[in-house]
């Protein structure tokens, strides 16, 4: 009975490696066809306030693949395939929907998100899938700072970037200024790097004043601003409610508080106009970058979009595609993470804004920023931001903050 019974499960056995084999081969061979297939998630916000981020985003990224591909849409011998998500401008849909990206299509890289509140939910995702991340357009200095993960590029400059050109522009020995962010990782990031820019060049920080972003009332809070009697003040802002028609009617600058600020989206420019001769600085602007890769950009952003020209993070969701595809070219193709990181740090890229470098130590981009001055064109129905110097990578590049 014993034999009878070996012989049973050695045919089981037999049977079961058979069937093993068979669907070891199947799946290799259903899988080739993904082999040559390199997927890429887009984390965006389509709707919340960050939409019109989203929508330069997407644009951006769009032309940059057929830039860096010349039009082909395919590296190494695969074809690019992008799949698009919008995460709301919520952490916890972000969370959900990288999940989907990660689980259910396999990508092979993730790219955004439009708020850093978003990015830094989904950061530990991408470790634990051991995914390559590029970060665009978020801006929290924590991403490439205290939540830092190997997987993790961002070709979005950082906050501490920002501050050091903001500074530059109003910073020095003695100057009073007070501060007006909203109240999330933006915000507080953005406000700690320009404060201590701002003090390192002399200068005092007599307010730091937080309002809700999604407030459209910021009457209490320009008050207060106000109160603490400062020379400057410097705003950091992004997203559809901005606080600056409440600025100009409370006639701040009457005051004698002179106003400073990132130049933003060519939409909350248009609300700028008594702001006119404000000096800051400038993230992207389309007539501000001079080179081959940017005329590109405009003309077949004018062509694709009804004669509309690239806005604020235009160039950047350009940036990042170029970045992947460069990357990948390196790799022949290969998507494995730890190849890819690799030849990612390190690696200098041609952009819209210039050369780009993704610094070693904490893959952050180094990246040239615009000082600016608010000015008034014929035939623009917003203040144009024109440029007074660039700013090169080297001077703005922020301190490693990851280690």
């Amino acid at each position: 009975m014993k034999r009878k019974k070996f012989s049973w499960l050695f045919v089981f056995a037999i049977i079961g490696v058979l069937i093993f084999t068979t669907a070891c081969n199947s799946s290799s061979s259903s899988g080739g066809d993904g082999d040559d297939e390199i997927v890429i998630g887009v984390l965006l916000s389509q709707t919340g306030a960050l939409e019109a981020y989203g929508l330069q985003t997407e644009r951006g990224f769009e032309i940059g693949l057929d830039y860096a591909t010349d039009g082909t849409r395919e590296v190494a011998g695969k074809k690019i395939k992008v799949i698009y998500e919008d995460t709301e401008t919520l952490p916890e849909v972000a969370v959900q929907k990288a999940t989907k990206l990660l689980d259910e299509d396999e990508v092979d890289f993730l790219v955004g998100s439009s708020s850093s509140g978003d990015t830094l939910a989904v950061l530990p995702l991408v470790e634990e899938y051991e995914t390559i991340m590029v970060v665009e357009p978020a801006v929290a200095d924590s991403i490439t700072g205290s939540e830092f993960n190997k997987y993790i590029f961002r070709t979005a400059r950082n906050s501490s970037q920002d501050a050091v050109a903001g500074a530059s522009a109003i910073a020095g020995p003695g100057v009073k200024i007070a501060t007006l962010a909203p109240d999330y990782s933006f915000g507080w990031d953005g406000v700690k790097a320009f404060k201590d820019a701002a003090e390192e060049l002399g200068a005092e920080i007599v307010h730091e004043e937080y309002a809700d972003p999604q407030a459209t009332d910021f009457t209490s809070n320009i008050q207060k601003i106000i109160d603490s009697d400062p020379e400057y003040l410097f705003v950091i802002w992004s997203g559809q409610n901005s606080p600056w028609q409440q600025i100009a009617d409370m006639k701040l600058q009457e005051r004698g508080i002179k106003i400073s600020t990132g130049a933003p989206d060519i939409a909350a420019l248009s609300i700028m106009e008594p702001l006119i001769g404000m000096e800051g600085f400038s993230v992207y602007y389309y007539e501000l970058p001079d080179n081959e890769i940017n005329d590109y950009l405009i003309e077949e952003h004018k062509e694709r979009y009804d004669g509309d020209v690239p806005d604020l993070f235009t160039a950047g969701g350009m940036s990042a595609a170029i970045a992947i595809v460069e990357a990948l070219k390196q790799s022949d193709g290969d998507t494995d993470a730890d190849t890819l990181i690799e030849i990612m740090e390190g690696m200098s890229f041609e952009t819209p804004k210039g050369t780009m470098t993704f610094r070693e130590e904490d893959h952050q981009a180094l990246q040239t920023l615009y000082a600016i001055r608010l000015e008034k064109k014929e035939g623009v129905p917003y203040p144009v931001p024109v440029l007074i110097r660039e700013l090169s990578p080297e001077e703005t590049a922020p301190p490693i903050m990851n280690q």
